[in-house]
């Protein structure tokens, strides 16, 4: 006998939920690329920059 034509009802496999990032340690590396950016501009600034002309 052709089982071709039968459909087969399974149930459908669980999805695996996507777990939601914790606010606490995203905010932390978002405060921690602030402050590393300050620091950059502000070596760029005290060693590497051309001292200003006044005038």
């Amino acid at each position: 006998m052709d089982d071709n034509n039968i459909i087969k009802f399974e149930r459908p496999k669980p999805k695996k939920e996507a777990k939601p990032t914790r606010p606490v340690p995203r905010k932390a590396l978002i405060w921690l690329a602030v402050i590393a950016a300050l620091v950059a501009v502000w070596s760029y600034y005290q060693f590497i920059a051309p001292p200003s002309i006044p005038g």
